[in-house]
């Protein structure tokens, strides 16, 4: 691939249209400094110095995918409570349309609080309920995405699954199948209770231990002969068109029914691999929908989940930054 070929691939994502379904919450974190500790009981007091909240789950997928010019549409359901509005007023602030977010009065608010002192992580705290969507949520919600899929001209489609209980197996099965007739490709983060839910998709991204515990294999990231064959099994048993395993340091294998690559990992100076996956899926979509082969597609995925691990906490790919290491090390 010539540099200006790659070029006009990241301009075209500026024209582009995601559809991204799935858990949305927020992400809060609490600073402090620990000087002593409770005379209550063993533990650390924090003296608080900051609090700030940013937009998690889905909504970071969403981040990546403005961060890299193209148009994110986000299709979540979300409380009527006050984490509801801070994560409303969070996509105001961050220019994201609320368009494809339900408010619901059944629901809670999904918001992860991350308690750190000095740089080291101290204590999170999750407050969520994890149960699958009532019936009338889940109709209301498939009308939803419906209506987005006739309203935009779509380009992909994410189901960012976090286990939350916003996808569930018919809001799955029947976007795909609506996807399927629109000729959109479909690309999934899974976990663990919907990851054999996802027939017929054309992008499947698990880590390697999302892989393990869904598709109860017992492999390891060192048996390249055992893991190639063991996806090969899974691609074949669920009419995936492709599908990458993500192993951190061990780098990353893609597939599809004809070809295999294992793409090594970049060596990095690792600050935080909090929402690498999250780039990962984001930039995955942008080069399918570019139509880039799966090699160049996991090449340049690997390369930005790397990127974002270099910068402290979740931030969204820096889409010149990405470019400029493309150059380096893709242009012929």
């Amino acid at each position: 691939m010539t540099r200006k070929e790659l070029t006009q691939v990241f301009d075209a994502f500026d024209k582009m249209h995601i559809l991204i379904i799935g858990d949305v919450m927020i992400d809060s974190y609490l600073w402090g400094d620990v000087n002593r500790i409770s005379p209550e009981a063993p533990v650390p007091i924090l003296a608080t110095t900051n609090r700030e909240n940013r937009l998690g789950g889905a909504a970071n997928v969403a981040l990546n995918i403005q961060s890299l010019g193209a148009k994110p549409i986000m299709c979540s359901v979300i409380a009527n409570d006050e984490s509801g509005e801070i994560f409303k007023q969070l996509l105001e602030d961050n220019d994201l349309s609320a368009q494809g977010i339900i408010s619901s009065g059944k629901r809670k608010t999904t918001v992860k609080t991350r308690i750190i002192s000095q740089n080291q992580h101290l204590l999170r705290i999750d407050e969520e309920e994890n149960h699958p969507l009532e019936e009338d949520l889940e109709k209301k919600l498939q009308l939803h995405i419906e209506d987005l899929l006739n309203t935009y001209k779509i380009d992909a489609i994410i189901f960012e699954d976090y286990d939350k209980g916003v996808l569930t197996p018919h809001t799955i099965s029947k976007t795909i199948e609506i996807a399927q007739s629109k000729g959109i490709p479909t690309l999934v983060d899974p976990k663990k209770r919907n990851f054999l839910e996802y027939k017929g998709v054309t992008f499947f991204k698990p880590n390697l231990k999302e892989f393990k515990e869904g598709a109860k294999v017992d492999v390891g990231a060192d048996d390249k002969e055992g893991l190639l064959q063991s996806a090969k099994e899974f691609l074949h048993a669920q009419n995936m068109r492709n599908f990458m395993v993500t192993m951190a340091e061990k780098g990353v294998l893609i597939l599809n029914d004809q070809l295999h690559h294992f793409i090594p990992a970049e060596i990095r100076d690792i600050a935080d691999v909090s929402g690498a996956g999250d780039t990962v899926i984001s930039v995955s979509a942008l080069c399918l929908a570019s139509g880039l082969n799966e090699k160049h597609v996991a090449g340049i995925a690997n390369m930005a989940g790397g990127l974002v691990c270099e910068h402290p906490g979740v931030v969204p790919i820096d889409k010149q930054e990405l470019l400029e290491e493309c150059f380096e090390k893709i242009v012929n």
